[in-house]
C-alpha cells in the first residue's frame, strides 16, 4: 500500500512556466530500478514523486501531489495501455487537458534489459528529455479532404462484394470473366476493358481503359456465340487483344453484332473514382498512395477504404515554407530532393521550377523533411527543435566516457538512437517482454541506448545526427524496420550512414553512426550488432551536458527558419570542430553543402546570381563572388548556367567559412567579407559617355557576338556601338538620334 507519506517529494527544481510533475512506478518491484536514484536524477520539473505502483495504490497520493502543486501536466513511468488509461483518467478528473499525461518506458526499454543502475540513469534521462520535448510539443492542426465514396475495384470480385454494402464499388473486368464467379455482383457496377493507366489522387483519380467493345453493347451474346471459343468473354462482353489481332481480315463473326458495337482496333475511355483498389499493379511509390491499394487484399484493406470513404480529416504533419524552397527558378529546376525522398508520391513537381505537397496524402514518415536542406519543408511533431532538447537532455557528462575507458557512469558509451516508433520500437518492447518471463537466452540485456522517438528512420537526416555528436554522444544509431519497413522498403538508411561515417572521419571523429534493424525472432543478433558498434567506438573528445543549438548559423540576411537542415548541420560541425583535430580540409558526406568551380566559359552573366534561392552567388566590381556558408547544393546554377562554366562538387570546405579567412584582402588592400571567395575574376565596362560601369566585359562582349549584327547602324554618328553605352545613355543616345 502507498500512503501519501511514503511518497517521495522532490521541490528543488527549476520553474518553467507550466508546472509538471513527474511519477516513477517500478510495477510492484518487477522493474530494476531505484525509485530514489531515478528521484534525484530527473532535472526540471516541479516535483517528483514515487511509487512501487502506482496504477493502484499510487493514484490517491499523485491526486494530492496534483492539487498540492497545482501541477498542469504529468510525466509518469508507464507502458500498458492499461494504466495509460487510468493516468489520463486521473488527469482529465482534475481538470488537465486531455493530453497532459506524458509517458516513459522504464520497463521493456530500460529496467527488464539493463542492470540496475544502467536502468535506473537511463529512466531518470528519459523523464527529463520528455519533459524537455514537451515543452516544444506543436499545437495540435489537421488537415482535410471531402471525397465521394465511388471505388473501383480491379480484377477481383470478392473485394467489390466485400465493399458494395459500404461503398459504390466498379468492378473493372481488366479482361477476366466474371460469369461464374462465385460473388454477389448485383450492387456492383461491372465495367469492361483493360486497365491503360491510372492517374491522379485520393478522391480524384482517373483509371484510362481500353476495350474492343463499346458501351453500345447490349450484351445479346451473339459475338460469343460465333467468335472463338477462347478470348471473348461473356460477362462483361469483351474481347481480348489476341483475338481481335487474329481477327484482322477474317471478320465475319464480328459483323454480327446488332449494334456494331464491336471496334476490332480498341477504344480508350476513362472513368473516374475516390480510390483504387488494383491487387496486381505496381504500387508506383515505395511506400503506396493513400486511397490506392496494392498487393494482397485482406481486412485491413477493406477497413483502409471504408475509412476513407467521404473524405478524410487527419493530423496536419508538415510545416511548410515554400519562400526558401531551393526547387527551381525561372524554369530551371533546382533541388529535387524532397521528391525524390517521399516514398508515397505525396510531393510531385506540377512544373519543373516548383514542388507541390499533398499534405492529405503524407504518411508522416518524415523523408521530405530530412532530406530538405533549408527548411522548406519540416515535420510538426516532434519538430527538429523538440528533437534537439531531447537529444540535449539524455547526454550527461561522465567521469571518463563508459566503462571502456574507466568511467563510472552506469549509461557507459552515451549512444543516441533514432528509434522508429513503428515496428522498431514495438521489436524493442518485445525484447523487454521476453527477457522479464526468460525466454530466450538468460540474463538478456543490451547496451543502454538513449532513445529518440521518430515516427520513421526517414525522419532523421545528416544534421540530426551531426547535432547529437556536437552535443556529446559517443555514437548515433539510427533503429529502424529494415526489410519490413513500410515506407522506404529495405536498409533505408545505409547511405545516409556511410555519408556520416565519412563526414565524422574527416571530422577526426572516426566512424560513430550505424544502422540497426531489430529482428522480432532474433533478440541476440541485435545485442550483439549493438555491442560490436559500441566496442568500436572510441571516446568522444566533444564533451556532454552543456550543449544547447540555436538551429542555424548567424547570418541576419538568411531567410531561412531555425533547425533547417543546413544551418544546424553547419552550427553542428562548428561545434565539433572546437573539440577535434579535422583530417581533412574539405568533410565529405554532407550532401548539403556546395563547393562551386568556374570555368574560363562563363560570360559573368547574371544568370547565376539571379538564380540562386540562397544568394550565395553575387556579382562584384566585375568578378563573380561565391559565398559557401550559404550554398545548399541544390545545382540551380549548373543547370541554368548558359556557358555551362559551373560544376558544383558536394563537400563542407572548411577554408571558405568565413571564421578561417577573417583579415583576407581585396585587390584595393581593404578587408574583404570573409563569407565571399572570388570564383570568376572579371573586368567591368565603363560607359563611355558618363564613365559608369555598368556590366562585366565579358557579359558585354558575349551579347554584342550575339546580336551586334541586328543592331548595327542604330547610331550611325556616334563614334562607339550601343554596347559600350549604359542602359541611360543608350537610350539618350537613340533619342538624340
Amino acid at each position: 500500500m502507498l500512503t501519501l507519506r511514503k511518497t517521495f517529494v522532490r521541490t528543488d527544481c527549476i520553474n518553467t512556466g507550466m508546472k509538471t510533475g513527474a511519477f516513477v512506478c517500478s510495477c510492484a518491484e518487477t522493474c530494476d530500478v531505484d525509485l530514489e536514484g531515478v528521484r534525484e536524477g530527473v532535472e526540471g520539473v516541479d516535483v517528483v514523486a514515487s511509487s512501487s505502483l502506482l496504477c493502484e495504490d499510487g493514484l490517491a497520493a499523485m491526486e494530492q501531489v496534483i492539487d498540492e502543486y497545482d501541477l498542469d501536466q504529468l510525466v509518469v513511468t508507464a507502458t500498458e495501455s492499461r494504466c495509460k488509461r487510468k493516468f489520463r483518467d486521473l488527469a482529465a478528473k482534475k481538470g488537465l487537458h486531455p493530453e497532459a499525461a506524458a509517458f516513459v518506458d522504464h520497463r521493456e526499454g530500460a529496467g527488464w534489459v539493463h542492470d540496475e543502475p544502467a536502468a535506473t540513469e537511463k529512466t531518470a534521462r528519459l523523464l527529463t528529455a520528455r519533459f524537455e520535448g514537451l515543452k516544444e510539443e506543436a499545437v495540435s492542426r489537421s488537415v482535410s479532404r471531402e471525397a465521394g465514396r465511388s471505388v473501383a475495384v480491379v480484377g477481383d470480385p470478392e473485394t467489390a462484394t466485400a465493399l458494395a454494402d459500404t461503398a459504390d464499388v466498379t468492378l473493372v473486368a481488366d479482361g477476366r470473366e466474371f460469369a461464374d464467379v462465385d460473388a454477389d455482383l448485383d450492387d456492383v457496377t461491372i465495367e469492361r476493358g483493360r486497365v491503360v493507366g491510372v492517374d491522379g489522387r485520393y478522391g480524384d483519380f482517373e483509371i484510362a481503359l481500353g476495350a474492343r467493345v463499346t458501351d453500345d453493347c447490349i450484351g445479346c451474346m451473339k459475338c460469343v456465340r460465333k467468335g472463338p471459343d477462347e478470348g471473348v468473354t461473356r460477362r462483361p462482353v469483351d474481347i481480348s487483344p489476341e483475338v481481335a489481332e487474329a481477327a484482322s481480315g477474317r471478320e465475319e463473326w464480328v459483323e454480327c453484332c446488332p449494334t456494331d458495337a464491336i471496334e476490332l482496333s480498341g477504344v480508350e475511355r476513362t472513368i473516374g473514382v475516390d480510390q483504387v483498389v488494383y491487387p496486381d499493379a505496381d504500387s508506383e511509390t515505395r511506400g503506396g498512395r493513400l486511397g490506392f491499394y496494392t498487393g494482397p487484399i485482406d481486412a485491413g484493406t477493406i477497413a483502409a477504404v471504408e475509412d476513407l470513404l467521404g473524405g478524410v480529416e487527419k493530423p496536419k504533419h508538415l510545416d511548410l515554407e515554400m519562400d526558401v524552397c531551393a526547387s527551381g527558378e525561372s524554369s530551371q529546376m533546382g533541388c529535387n530532393e524532397c521528391v525524390e525522398a517521399c516514398p508515397h508520391g505525396a510531393v510531385e513537381r506540377p512544373r519543373i521550377d516548383e514542388v507541390a505537397f499533398d499534405e492529405v496524402a503524407c504518411q508522416d514518415c518524415g523523408a521530405c523533411t530530412s532530406a530538405c536542406p533549408t527548411g522548406a519543408t519540416k515535420l510538426r511533431e516532434p519538430s527538429n527543435r523538440r528533437v534537439a532538447r531531447e537529444v540535449e537532455a539524455l547526454l550527461e557528462p561522465g567521469d571518463s566516457g563508459g566503462w571502456l575507458f574507466g568511467g563510472s557512469d552506469p549509461i557507459g558509451e552515451q549512444v543516441v538512437a533514432f528509434v522508429c516508433s513503428e515496428r522498431a520500437r514495438r521489436t524493442l518492447r518485445e525484447y523487454g517482454r521476453e527477457a522479464a518471463v526468460g525466454n530466450g537466452s538468460a540474463g538478456f540485456t543490451y547496451h543502454p541506448i538513449l532513445p529518440v522517438s521518430v515516427p520513421c528512420a526517414d525522419a532523421v537526416g545528416e544534421a540530426h545526427a551531426m547535432h547529437a555528436l556536437a552535443a556529446g554522444a559517443d555514437g548515433v544509431a539510427l533503429v529502424g524496420c529494415g526489410d519490413d519497413c513500410q515506407h522506404s522498403g529495405p536498409d533505408p538508411k545505409a547511405e545516409l550512414v556511410s555519408r556520416l561515417n565519412r563526414a565524422t572521419g574527416d571530422l577526426g571523429l572516426g566512424e560513430r553512426a550505424t544502422f540497426l534493424a531489430p529482428d522480432p525472432d532474433d533478440a541476440e543478433g541485435f545485442a550483439e550488432s549493438l555491442d560490436e558498434f559500441v566496442g568500436s567506438l572510441g571516446e568522444s573528445p566533444v564533451p556532454a551536458g552543456d550543449y544547447e543549438a540555436t538551429g542555424g548559423i548567424a547570418d541576419e540576411d538568411r531567410p531561412n527558419p531555425e533547425f533547417d537542415s543546413h544551418g544546424w548541420t553547419l552550427e553542428s560541425v562548428r561545434a565539433i570542430l572546437e573539440h577535434s583535430d579535422p583530417e581533412r580540409e574539405v568533410i565529405r558526406g554532407l550532401k548539403d553543402f556546395g563547393r562551386m568551380e568556374v570555368t574560363d566559359d562563363c560570360a559573368l552573366t547574371p544568370t547565376c546570381t539571379n538564380l540562386c534561392p540562397t544568394d550565395a552567388i553575387r556579382r562584384r566590381e566585375g568578378n563573380l563572388e561565391f559565398d559557401h556558408e550559404r550554398c545548399v547544393n541544390c545545382g540551380l546554377c549548373e543547370e541554368g548556367c548558359p556557358e555551362t562554366a559551373i560544376t558544383m562538387h558536394d563537400g563542407l570546405d572548411l577554408s571558405l567559412l568565413p571564421e578561417n579567412r577573417e583579415g583576407i584582402a581585396g585587390e584595393d588592400g581593404r578587408p574583404d567579407d570573409p563569407a565571399w571567395t572570388t570564383v570568376m575574376e572579371g573586368e567591368m565596362r565603363e560607359c563611355v559617355r558618363c564613365g559608369k560601369p555598368f556590366t562585366s566585359e565579358a557579359s558585354a562582349e558575349k551579347i554584342e557576338g550575339e546580336v551586334g549584327e541586328m543592331v548595327a547602324g542604330l547610331a550611325p554618328d556616334s563614334d562607339h556601338n550601343v554596347f559600350e553605352y549604359c542602359g541611360d545613355c543608350r537610350a539618350r543616345l537613340l533619342f538624340e538620334r
